[in-house]
């Protein structure tokens, strides 16, 4: 059993999605980030930098883990899937995985905050950040010109690479960039989404006031 505790955040579900994809049982936390439920002392045990994702798997000594890459390795190595068991092909999805954590997420991070929230309009720094952003987009589309997914040979195999990389990228549109001009990441965007776990961990937590879930097969709980 895999304690989650997370919030409707993409690096929150990149975890949800790969638990699903994995058919672990898992339990559900929701972190109000709100009312600063991640600076709790008790979430702070978990993980002393106050963010989410993090998770405690009960079948494993009681083993924390927090950082949502971290967090994806350890699962594919518990379970092995998501990653290849070569190390051409494990070095592949992860430097591609990387690329998402040391690119794609500040960068489109930041051009959420300044073109959505940021009190003052600055133009010259929304402008660096969505630059960036598209700039990285156009190397996950040339990536992807000749694959269906990030890594692999021949059309690629689906990965925690491409779970990371996509809970950011699908939210373009809320970072004010556009991709009509990357035709094979568009089409990466609906290839994963028409995925039935990809679907049902972009929405797992349900938002802030949904009801309590429990499905067959899978205990969740909100909490």
């Amino acid at each position: 059993m895999i304690d989650l505790y997370t919030a409707a955040t993409p690096n929150g579900h990149k975890i949800s999605i790969a638990l699903e994809e994995m058919g672990l049982e898992y339990t559900l936390h929701r972190i109000d980030l709100s009312s600063g439920e991640q600076k709790t002392p008790e979430f702070l045990a978990l993980n002393p930098n106050g963010r989410i994702p993090a998770i405690v798997d009960r079948d494993n000594e009681n083993l924390a883990i927090f950082e949502s890459g971290a967090i994806l390795i350890y699962l594919a190595e518990k379970t092995g899937m998501l990653m290849p068991d070569d190390v051409r092909g494990r070095m592949d999805v992860m430097q591609w995985l990387m690329f998402q954590m040391s690119g794609i997420g500040p960068m489109q991070g930041q051009a959420h905050v300044f073109f959505r929230y940021f009190p003052e309009k600055i133009q010259a720094v929304i402008d660096r950040y969505q630059n960036e952003t598209k700039r990285l987009y156009t190397v996950l589309d040339r990536q992807l010109k000749n694959k269906d997914y990030l890594a692999g040979a021949g059309r690629g195999e689906y990965s925690i690479a491409d779970i990371a990389n996509w809970t950011w990228v699908r939210s373009y549109d809320w970072a004010g960039v556009d991709i009509d001009d990357l035709p094979h990441l568009k089409a990466w965007i609906d290839r994963i989404a028409a995925r039935p776990a990809a679907e049902k961990g972009i929405n797992t937590p349900p938002p802030i006031g949904g009801s309590k879930t429990a499905e067959a097969g899978k205990k969740i709980i909100v909490t």
